[in-house]
C-alpha cells in the first residue's frame, strides 16, 4: 500500500504474489489478510494508500473467504464502506463463497486490470473460421462456465465436445472444465516460464492467446448444428484432409476440392482458370501427384458445375457430409514413431475419435487396428513420447511412441474416456429411474 517505503519498484504479480501465496496455501492466515486489509482501510488519511487497500480488497475476495467467524465483519465492514470497489468486493465476496476458493494467485491481467479502476475484464477468444470475439470473464469463472457463455453467443446447440485451449509458446493446451480459467492460465505460464529460464535470470514474459474449439466428436452430425459446423467443424476438418491423413479417392478430392473453391469464391468462375495454381489449398498432400494439373482442373470444374447455385455455407456443409462417411471423420491425427510392435511399420499415423485409437499405414491410409476405448487400460505421456496398454495390464500388448504431441495424446484420450463413463453412468441412472 506503499506506507513502507521500497527502494525499487515492484512489477505485475511481485507484491499480490507475496501477500496472496501463504493464505491460498494455509487457511489460517486468511483471517490474518482480511484483517490487515480491514485495518489499512480505517481512518487511512493517505488517499493513495487507501486506493491501494482497496485493490487488495477486490483481488482477496475473489480468491478466498474468511472464516465463518470474521465472515460477519468482512460483510459488516464491506457494506457500511462509501467506496465505489466496497459494493463489488462484497459481490466478489458472495461468487467465491458460492463457487469456491482459488488454487493461485491473481492472474496479471485481474492485478491490471483494478490497478486501471476496471472491475470488469473482456478477454479475447479466437475462432477455428478466423473471428475473434471479446467474451467477460471473472475471478470466479470455471472453462465450463466461459464455454457456456461463448456456446450461447454463437448460437450453438450445445457446448457439448467444445473446449478452451490456451496457446503459449510452442504448445496449445485444453483447458480442463472444472479449472478456474485464471488459475489455469497461471498455472501454465508459471509452468512454461520454470521449464524456460532466461540467460540473464530474468522472468521472461510469455503472451497466451485463448481459442475455443471442437474437441470431442463424439455426436457430430453434419447438418445437425449449422453454426457449429460454418463457424467449427468445416474449418478444422480442411487442414487435416490437405495433410492427407484420410483415405481419400480421386473422385471424392475432386468434389471436396469443388467444395473448397464454393466456399471461398462462391459463383464466381474467374478463378477457375487459376485452379493449378491453388492445388495445395485444395487437395490432400499425397495425392497432388496422382494425376497432373490440367487433369484436376477439369474434374474439379465438372464436380464445381454440378453444384450450381449452392451457398458458400451450404458448400461447408455438404463438404462435411463426405468426409461424415469415414471413419477417420472427427479424428485428432498423430504423425508418431514406434519400434515395439514389429507387425507395423516404424512411422505410424495415429488417429484418435469416437471410436477408439486408430493406427493406420502413413503410406496406404489404411486402418491397421482401432483400439475401443473399453480395451485400452493404461496410458502415460511425457515430452517426448507416448505409452499405451491394450487389453490386459500385465499381459496387454504395449506401444511406445516417439512424439513430442504426447500430452496432446493422454489428454484426448483421458477425455474421450472421462465422456464415455459419465454417459454410461447417465444410462444407468436412467435405467434406474425407469
Amino acid at each position: 500500500m506503499g506506507d513502507l517505503p521500497s527502494r525499487r519498484t515492484r512489477t505485475g504479480n511481485e507484491l499480490t504474489d507475496q501477500i496472496y501465496d501463504g493464505p491460498l496455501k494455509h487457511e489460517i492466515l486468511r483471517d490474518e489478510i482480511y484483517c490487515q486489509i480491514m485495518k489499512q482501510l480505517t481512518d487511512n488519511k493517505n488517499r493513495l494508500s487507501e486506493e491501494r487497500g482497496w485493490e487488495l480488497m477486490w483481488l482477496a475476495t475473489g480468491l478466498f473467504a474468511p472464516s465463518q467467524i470474521l465472515l460477519k465483519e468482512l460483510t459488516a465492514f464491506l457494506r457500511t464502506r462509501r467506496h465505489p470497489i466496497a459494493v463489488d468486493s462484497l459481490q466478489r465476496l458472495q461468487k467465491t463463497l458460492r463457487t469456491g476458493q482459488r488454487k493461485y494467485p491473481p492472474h496479471l491481467v485481474e492485478v491490471e486490470a483494478i490497478q486501471h479502476k476496471t472491475t470488469q475484464i473482456f478477454h479475447k477468444v479466437y475462432f477455428p473460421d478466423d473471428t475473434d470475439e471479446a467474451f467477460e470473464v471473472d475471478s470466479s469463472t470455471r472453462a465450463k462456465d466461459f464455454c457456456q457463455n461463448i456456446s450461447q453467443r454463437l448460437n450453438l446447440r450445445s457446448a457439448e465436445g467444445f473446449s478452451l485451449f490456451v496457446k503459449i509458446a510452442d504448445k496449445v493446451i485444453s483447458v480442463p472444465e472444472g479449472d478456474f480459467f485464471f488459475d489455469f492460465v497461471r498455472h501454465l505460464t508459471d509452468w512454461i516460464r520454470k521449464a524456460r529460464p532466461t540467460r540473464d535470470g530474468s522472468i521472461p514474459q510469455f503472451t497466451y492467446q485463448v481459442f475455443f474449439m471442437k474437441k470431442l466428436w463424439t455426436n457430430t452430425v453434419p447438418g445437425k448444428d449449422r453454426n457449429a459446423d460454418i463457424i467449427f467443424h468445416y474449418h478444422q476438418e480442411l487442414p487435416k484432409l490437405l495433410r492427407g491423413y484420410h483415405k481419400c479417392s480421386k473422385e471424392e478430392a475432386a468434389r471436396l476440392a469443388a467444395l473448397i473453391y464454393r466456399v471461398r469464391y462462391g459463383e464466381s468462375k474467374v478463378e477457375l482458370q487459376s485452379i493449378p495454381n491453388m492445388l495445395r489449398e485444395m487437395i490432400p498432400a499425397d495425392l497432388l501427384k496422382a494425376q497432373n494439373a490440367n487433369d484436376w482442373k477439369r474434374a474439379i470444374v465438372a464436380a464445381y458445375n454440378q453444384d450450381a447455385g449452392m451457398s458458400p455455407e451450404e458448400s461447408k456443409i455438404n463438404f462435411l457430409k463426405v468426409i461424415y462417411k469415414w471413419p477417420t471423420f472427427g479424428s485428432a491425427f498423430f504423425e508418431v514413431k514406434q519400434t515395439t510392435d514389429p507387425n507395423y511399420p516404424e512411422q505410424l499415423l495415429i488417429a484418435i475419435n469416437k471410436h477408439g485409437v486408430s493406427l493406420i499405414d502413413p503410406s496406404s491410409k489404411d486402418i491397421l487396428v482401432t483400439h475401443p476405448f473399453t480395451r485400452i487400460s493404461n496410458w502415460s505421456s511425457g515430452n517426448t513420447y507416448f505409452h499405451m496398454t491394450i487389453g490386459n495390464l500385465v499381459r496387454g500388448n504395449k506401444l511406445l511412441c516417439e512424439t513430442p504431441l504426447g500430452y496432446k495424446m493422454d489428454d484426448l484420450l483421458t477425455s474421450y474416456i472421462s465422456l464415455m463413463l459419465s454417459n454410461m453412468n447417465k444410462q444407468r441412472t436412467i435405467r434406474v429411474k425407469q
